[in-house]
């Protein structure tokens, strides 16, 4: 049975979170709290598996809430997040405290409206339970602004020659994203010299923050993207929540293009679209890089990457904070190399020489 503790200052958040959990047998919510103290108290009483964490609460909010939290248990920790830009922050920043996923709500949900968030609220409870918190580590939060790998891990290269050279880097990541590209894109340099494209789930306000964050560590530019933007060299463009990515060529130069269309995909943007027009585009010269995710958005897309004749990264099992999306592409047998996170960018480097 998974415990769970809901701290909400909503007493309607708190019940129609109750309310989507109870439906599954194996989840029990054990406690509530209203606030960050009560918070605390409850975790050193009930000891839950995992907590479901408002930010913002009177009295104490959910950032310091979190902090302490995780000092006296190291629980995995959801954050219940806000749709606006303030919300999306202090997201970001909950993240790299140690949450180890976010849910957002619109603050102008009806009892109906609620229900949206029910399938991912259950899957990542029940995906996280059990596990320490994650990203807690100091370094997380420091500009890293070289291309050397921290780690001594080596990459495992499946066998065949060596396909380099690339020209446009393609970057596929969900859950434990945010996290994991601030210990890729500032140890990027200039050196690069090649577009980056980044399809991270979140929604818009997310995606433009994250873009903010990642642009303040980094050497290259870092943008989020509103449609048009000529694709150059040295510069990350994040997709825009709640749109797709894809790229259009226009005589001998590359184009932007954002899309709600196809609409019948589980994420906008998605992984699959944005991989897909890049292999249309760039062919053979495409390098794919599938990080941290549930699921197996980017699979599709990354087939025809390497049906191209592109070269595909996948993070290995170990740093991922889920291993999903990249297991999906590991497992299809298209992965050229399978490294830890702290070598993926080293790695990318090397395939764009």
């Amino acid at each position: 049975m998974i415990k769970v503790l809901v701290v909400d200052d909503s007493a309607f958040m708190r019940k129609a979170i109750e309310n989507m959990l109870k439906k599954e047998r194996d989840i029990e919510v054990v406690g509530f709290a209203r606030n960050g103290i009560e918070a605390i108290d409850m975790v050193q009483k009930l000891k839950p598996d995992i907590v479901t964490l408002d930010i913002e609460m009177p009295q104490m909010d959910g950032l310091t809430a979190l902090k302490k939290i995780l000092e006296i248990s190291n629980l995995p920790v959801i954050m219940i997040s806000s749709l606006t830009t303030e919300g999306a922050e202090a997201t970001l920043k909950a993240l790299e405290i140690g949450a180890v996923d976010f849910i957002s709500k619109d603050k102008s949900f009806a009892s109906l409206g609620i229900m949206k968030i029910e399938d991912q609220l259950i899957e990542k409870v029940k995906a996280f339970a059990g596990r320490k918190a994650i990203f807690s580590r100091p370094q997380v939060s420091r500009p890293l602004t070289t291309a050397q790998p921290s780690s001594p891990t080596v990459p495992i290269v499946k066998s065949g020659a060596f396909n380099g050279n690339k020209k446009i880097v393609a970057i596929g990541t969900s859950t434990g994203g945010p996290q994991s590209l601030q210990r890729v894109i500032p140890k990027l340099t200039k050196d690069l010299n090649r577009p980056v494209l980044v399809v991270q789930h979140m929604p818009p306000n997310f995606t433009k923050s994250l873009a903010t964050r990642l642009n303040s560590m980094s050497q290259l530019e870092v943008i989020e993207v509103e449609g048009k933007e000529k694709v150059e060299p040295n510069i990350v463009y994040i997709a825009k929540g709640g749109f797709h990515l894809k790229i259009k060529k226009v005589a001998s130069n590359y184009y932007i293009e954002t899309s709600t269309e196809p609409s019948n995909v589980l994420h906008i943007p998605s992984v699959d679209v944005m991989t897909s027009s890049v292999a249309e585009s760039y062919g053979r010269d495409t390098l794919g890089v599938i990080m941290t995710g549930m699921g197996s958005d980017g699979l599709i897309g990354l087939k025809k990457v390497k049906e191209k004749g592109g070269a595909i990264i996948a993070q290995e099992k170990d740093s991922c904070v889920v291993y999903g999306m990249p297991r999906a592409v590991v497992d299809a047998g298209i992965a050229d190399e399978i490294v830890d996170l702290d070598s993926i960018a080293s790695s990318i480097m090397k395939y764009c020489k």
